[in-house]
């Protein structure tokens, strides 16, 4: 059963000049008043699983490390506190276009570490950062020009030449930027995604893939075009893009249409025909005003073995085998209860709603959010599925998440709650997967919380 993961809240506001730092259950980054800056955009581990980071839609990311297992109590995880944090975008204005730039951080996307310090990837609609992260507990001390405030000595009082050494100091986390990736996009960003030969990403927007080599930020490689000569015959658009895990030619993109192409840099240039197309004939006997709507695809993840896929649309959640274009080989139904109930979604836009879906590192269970602070977890191996709820309620020390049934009608239950009393303004749209351990993330709006399984093994 899971379990909250303890960790600290942290109360971040524009207004404030500090940190508060406040022991808490499961909530990492809470806000006190309700304000649209503080909803979080994007949540992501490293490919250790040690560092988590957030960014929210007033263009500022998070760094939480994970703090080392308490010697005394092995069978304690360590948890998750503040490291570093820092705003990465501002909003702008396009003059030329009279549009204005949201600081929003669509994406964050963390490069494998290649020596001590850490790097990511952030973007807003528009510009691509590249950012690193390091620590530095040392300070030279014993400069030959320079006294100890750092200001210039007169050079007629140096009579002698000293070796500065270096002095142990308090730790200090140290952002800077790296790389900026600006001008590469017309439309909006909603995808990047790192290369497997850890030198090139991709970024990905309504109509175009562009490819970019992490150390040139003038020009991009345009690899991917949907846009019709005439934007009247437009009839889909890009909806999400990832390189395979481990083959650095390839790369999947979906579409609004509900369609998955995989394409192949080897193959051309310029990848407009794809090598295989994924696509699951539509029922005519389902089809409805909104059937075009709800099949779009809101997100894709390849497997960590790089065998499957996993997409997210409206209503359910797919696994894709790559050898096998004509239909997904498992499908689960993540809140089928709201089908009836599409018309009164589509009024409130919630119908438009983009989902995010996660692997676990065994690629055994998929996770996926839902409405109501729901969040829903499948397992491929005994097929069972369970919805756990992410609230203040269940935020205590060591609290173990009770599973959450929704009834449409009949009999209900003493803890099931009615369709009807959802809350379609607590929705649970961005969640992350610890690579290797029991360990998730859930962005519930302003509110972050943390949870690992209580045993650390199949799913209860």
């Amino acid at each position: 059963m899971w379990r909250t993961l303890r960790v600290r809240l942290v109360v971040l506001r524009s207004c404030l000049n500090c940190i508060c730092h406040v022991h808490c259950a499961c909530a990492v980054w809470c806000a006190r008043t309700s304000c649209v800056a503080d909803i979080i955009s994007t949540v992501e581990f490293n490919h250790t699983g040690e560092l988590l980071a957030t960014g929210d839609k007033g263009g500022r990311v998070v760094i939480f490390q994970r703090e080392p297992e308490d010697k005394l109590q092995g069978h304690v995880r360590g948890e998750y506190n503040v490291y570093s944090t820092f705003q990465s975008h501002e909003p702008e204005f396009d003059y030329l276009k009279s549009l204005e730039i949201e600081e929003k951080i669509n994406k964050i996307k963390w490069l494998p570490q290649q020596n001590a310090a850490h790097s990511l990837l952030s973007t807003n609609d528009k510009t691509i950062k590249l950012w690193k992260i390091s620590e530095r507990d040392k300070r030279p001390e014993g400069y030959n020009l320079k006294d100890e405030e750092g200001k210039l000595k007169d050079l007629s009082t140096v009579t002698s030449l000293q070796v500065p050494v270096l002095k142990p100091m308090d730790l200090m986390v140290e952002v800077s930027p790296r790389r900026i990736f600006s001008n590469g996009h017309t439309y909006h960003v909603n995808s990047i995604s790192v290369n497997s030969d850890c030198e090139t990403y991709m970024s990905a927007d309504d109509l175009r893939i562009n490819l970019w080599h992490l150390a040139i930020t003038d020009r991009s490689f345009n690899i991917v075009d949907i846009k019709p000569a005439n934007m009247e015959d437009l009839t889909e658009v890009i909806t999400a893009a990832e390189f395979h895990p481990y083959h650095c030619n390839l790369f999947v993109y979906s579409s609004s249409k509900g369609s998955l192409r995989l394409c192949d840099m080897r193959a051309s240039a310029l990848c407009d025909k794809h090598c295989k197309l994924y696509e699951e004939p539509e029922d005519p006997s389902n089809r409805s005003f909104f059937s075009e709507i709800i099949s779009s695809v809101s997100d894709v993840k390849f497997s960590h073995s790089g065998r499957y896929m996993l997409t997210r649309d409206y209503l359910t959640v797919k696994v894709w085998d790559l050898n096998m274009e004509t239909k997904p080989i498992e499908t689960y139904q993540v809140h089928d209860y709201l089908r009836s109930k599409l018309c009164s979604l589509y009024e409130n836009d919630c119908i438009f709603d983009k989902f995010e879906c996660a692997w676990n590192g065994s690629d055994s269970v998929i996770m996926t959010g839902a409405y109501n602070n729901f969040f829903r977890m499948f397992d491929r191996n005994t097929k069972r599925d369970v919805t756990l709820e992410a609230s203040r309620e269940s935020s205590k020390p060591r609290a173990v998440l009770k599973p959450r049934r929704v009834c449409v009608g009949g009999k209900r239950r003493k803890d099931d709650i009615s369709v009807d009393s959802l809350d379609f303004t607590k929705k649970i749209l961005h969640t992350a997967w610890h690579p290797t351990e029991n360990i998730i993330a859930i962005a519930a709006t302003n509110n972050l919380y943390i949870f690992q399984d209580k045993v650390n093994s199949d799913m209860h």
